[in-house]
């Protein structure tokens, strides 16, 4: 972690010498000390002498949470303080994977070196308790480490805000490693309690689910309609509080918890059945018990229903609670709240707004609907069709009547103006319909967060591109105006100030530290590249970060990495279109040439991996099967040792990401053109200097464009090429015939020559490959092994590689998660800049 004193200028705090220091905001050493010992002794009634690590951990962590609850009760003072109020981001997702909390709120309020200096003085490190910091596995993957990159920039770009999502009991699972295969453990990430987060039992809506609607005449003889519900949920609200980087500003995250509305059934304990007595209490619960519940079972698609459901209907609910507060009417609500949905997860939030409108607030169709449209913001994530999530119209119907109804009126409404925009295409008017009606008839969640949104972005350029010409062209044709590119961005608070201190501190003493907040300055990183010392100082960063990295894998595999050789990491989500199996095709390929010559020298190379498969993928759980298994052969192999070494680390995250993403040399970005929305591990390496070997996919494009065509290792069929190949007909089986050291390594994997003579074990994964390869590995393997000899050309230069990797940083600038939110900010939502004061005896930082 950056010495943080040394990077800020000391005028930007308030002197609070003058004033007795309050423990509970006070950011000197001792008074931070004596915070810690009082949050042990008074909050978790321990005695410092004997209290564990653990509980220092959490007493930390508390001291640390008062001063932002200081900065976060003056945000929402400042918020609210006008009569009309600021006009406020509201960020729906289903995920946010927010990463451990503690290092990254000392970086961003700038007191590592004075809570480092309490800690030490009472005996223990703050490494360690940085450490055993439990990480909320509340996502994925990239989706919830974006929302929490842009709830980063937010606070640091003092934009009102708030994160609505769920607060998930088990977060993704925890991934273990036996035997080469992926096994999947429960993630009990409260098992010791989140000292973060302030439940707020007196912030809880109601939900509904099931039943049926019916019809009624208001007083004034007008029709209305009710929901008669068979079920009743209560969502309560969990604040954590999003501190922005050296300003007052700290937004909020509120994820919401569900309850029964009565938890304990006296008449039924009292007849002696005492199961049903806390039935109600089980079953409500269980709706936030886990994140992405299988949903291959039928019980799974409800639950999952049921869950983004409920955590929009306590958002919407909420947001209209704070409008009400302030006392205005409802049609400027859209002048106060913009809501941005992330996916299609959140989608349902357009036809329940209106229900709230409509039924609750009894406004007519057209405002209701005139509101609705103003408020919401589509983020479209995929360009797979399979992705854009549907609902079978018999589950919707059973858990949601009344949305139903409104959604078929929508539908009504907007079909009606498309017949009238293009008279006689039928055809054109069942693509756009919110209802396929193919097959079994499913609602399509995509269309309704499309037709119910003033604006639809895609996040990355080549992403918002085929996002036009393909699965939503239909919807562009119709409102071009509406359609727009927000490229993806992460923060480099966590990602560079945090996880890279030394690469931090380096370029803060050759260009200054405005460059935390403004990428842009890294550009001046530019004229340090013909640097000799320069160069040297920058390799001896890599190296140290390297050797960390060495040691946290070898401490969870065994397996030992040479910090000198080149580090080649792939970590993402397993699937097959990242198509990690096409990196272990290249392994196999070095293995073959290694043993076939044994007077070959190549430059050693590690290869490391990380990522998790879903539960139910067996061709993903398969890839990393063969991941470990290539690995435990070219590990064992003397002949091949020297040169290859491959490694998978088990259950990656945020926490380990920090470790990884500094310590790469070749940043794997392999996917198949036109697959990968955008992308955001290939920002965090190029930002800590690693290189891309890569497609012309998601942002690839662009960071290829910022960092130069010269530094980047570019390979591969292009997306127009993709589709001809598929077009033309495919055979993969072909590619094999022609490439021998393709047909090699296949027949190695399908001989069983990786699994000790088990010819079943890959056997469903080389069919795939051989009969179908829906993702072009084979037809890209050949470009993909001479882009790789390339690479390891360029490695042998050292003082050129050292350039290239200087320039990657030096041009990433764009892919700063602030870049995206002032865009959003700017173009989509029209929140604006509202910094937060303090009085002058407070502690805090001058705006």
């Amino acid at each position: 972690m950056a010495k943080s004193k040394n990077n800020i200028d000391s005028a930007l705090k308030n002197d609070a010498a003058s004033v007795p220091e309050n423990p509970r905001t006070s950011l000197s050493a001792a008074a931070l000390k004596q915070a810690i010992l009082d949050h042990l002794t008074y909050t978790l009634g321990r005695l410092p002498e004997v209290a564990p690590r653990q509980l220092y951990y959490k007493a930390l962590a508390l001291t640390v949470r008062d001063r932002l609850q200081h900065l976060w009760s003056h945000t929402t003072h400042t918020y609210f303080a006008d009569v009309g109020f600021e006009k406020i981001a509201c960020y729906f997702s289903a995920e946010f994977l927010m990463g451990p909390q503690l290092g990254s709120s000392l970086v961003n309020l700038g007191i590592e070196s004075e809570v480092r200096e309490a800690v030490t003085e009472l005996g223990k490190s703050l490494d360690d308790l940085i450490a055993h910091e439990e990480e909320p596995g509340l996502g994925n993957g990239g989706l919830g480490r974006l929302a929490a990159c842009y709830l980063d920039s937010l606070a640091t770009l003092e934009r009102p805000a708030i994160g609505y999502g769920i607060r998930y009991e088990f977060g993704i699972f925890d991934q273990e490693i036996h035997d080469g295969e992926q096994v999947e453990i429960t993630d009990k990430w409260l098992h010791w309690g989140n000292p973060w987060e302030i439940e707020k039992p007196d912030v809880a809506y109601y939900v509904n689910f099931g039943g049926h609607s019916e019809s009624y005449h208001d007083q004034l003889g007008r029709l209305r309609w009710r929901w008669v519900p068979h079920q009743v949920v209560k969502g309560v609200a969990f604040d954590t509080p999003v501190p922005g980087y050296r300003v007052n500003t700290c937004n909020t995250l509120r994820l919401w918890s569900a309850e029964a509305c009565e938890s304990f059934d006296f008449q039924a304990f009292n007849t002696g059945d005492y199961y049903e007595a806390v039935d109600n209490k089980v079953s409500s619960e269980t709706l936030t018990k886990v994140l992405y519940p299988n949903d291959e079972p039928e019980a799974g698609k409800k639950l999952r229903l049921m869950q983004q459901y409920f955590f929009v209907s306590c958002s919407v609910q909420d947001m209209l609670h704070l409008l009400h507060l302030s006392g205005q009417p409802l049609d400027h609500f859209p002048d106060r709240f913009a809501a941005q949905l992330n996916d299609t997860h959140p989608s349902i939030a357009v036809a329940e707004l209106m229900r709230l409108l409509i039924d609750k607030h009894h406004l007519d169709w057209d405002p209701a609907w005139n509101i609705t449209v103003r408020t919401f913001g589509y983020t479209n994530h995929t360009l797979l069709p399979e992705a854009l999530e549907t609902w079978s119209l018999p589950l919707f119907s059973e858990l949601l009547p009344r949305h139903l109804e409104i959604i078929y009126e929508i539908n009504s409404r907007f079909l009606d103006e498309v017949r009238r925009r293009y008279p006689g295409d039928d055809q054109r008017v069942a693509r756009l319909s919110l209802i396929d009606e193919a097959g079994g008839k499913r609602i399509r969640m995509a269309h309704l967060a499309c037709v119910g949104s003033h604006a639809v972005n895609g996040v990355a350029a080549l992403h918002s591109e085929l996002l036009k010409t393909s699965v939503l062209k239909d919807f562009y044709e119709l409102w071009p105006e509406r359609f727009s590119n927000k490229t993806n961005g992460v923060t480099p608070r966590r990602f560079m100030a945090l996880a890279n201190p030394e690469l931090s501190d380096l370029i803060t003493r050759s260009i200054g530290g405005g460059w935390v907040t403004q990428t842009d300055e890294l550009k001046k990183l530019e004229l340090f590249a013909e640097d000799a010392v320069f160069r040297q100082e920058w390799r001896g960063v890599k190296k140290t970060n390297k050797e960390k990295l060495a040691a946290y894998i070898c401490k969870k595999t065994g397996i030992e990495l040479d910090p000198a050789w080149l580090f080649d990491i792939q970590v993402k989500r397993i699937h097959e279109y990242k198509r990690q199996h096409l990196n272990v095709l290249h392994i196999i390929t070095l293995y073959c040439r290694l043993k076939s010559d044994p007077e070959l020298r190549i430059p050693p190379r590690a290869f490391i991996f990380g990522g998790k498969a879903a539960p139910g993928y067996f061709l993903a759980k398969r890839i990393i099967k063969l991941i470990n298994a290539v690995g435990e052969a070219v590990n064992n192999d003397p002949d091949v040792n020297k040169y290859l070494r491959v490694a998978f680390v088990p259950n990656f995250n945020v926490q380990n990401g920090q470790l990884i993403y500094p310590a790469a040399d070749l940043s794997e970005q392999i996917s198949t053109a036109g697959k990968e929305a955008s992308g955001t591990g290939n920002m965090k390496f190029t930002l800590n200097g690693a290189l891309t070997i890569g497609t012309l996919d998601g942002a690839n494009v662009e960071i290829r464009e910022e960092v130069g065509t010269e530094n980047f290792f570019l390979f591969g069929l292009t997306e127009d090429e993709v589709v001809r190949v598929q077009r033309e007909g495919y055979h993969p089986a072909a590619y094999i015939e022609k490439d021998p050291e393709l047909a090699e390594a296949i027949h190695l994997i399908a001989s069983g020559h990786f699994s000790h003579g088990d010819t079943e074990v890959f056997r469903s994964l080389v069919d795939n490959l051989r009969q179908h390869d829906p993702f072009l590995v084979l037809a890209d393997y050949a470009d993909y092994v001479a882009c790789q000899d390339k690479v390891a050309e360029a490695w042998k230069d050292q003082e050129k590689w050292t350039r290239m990797s200087i320039l990657n940083t030096a041009r990433a600038g764009k892919f700063s998660s602030d870049r995206a939110i002032r865009e959003y900010c700017d173009e989509i939502w029209n929140v604006g800049s509202v910094p937060v004061k303090l009085p002058i005896d407070e502690p805090g930082f001058l705006t």
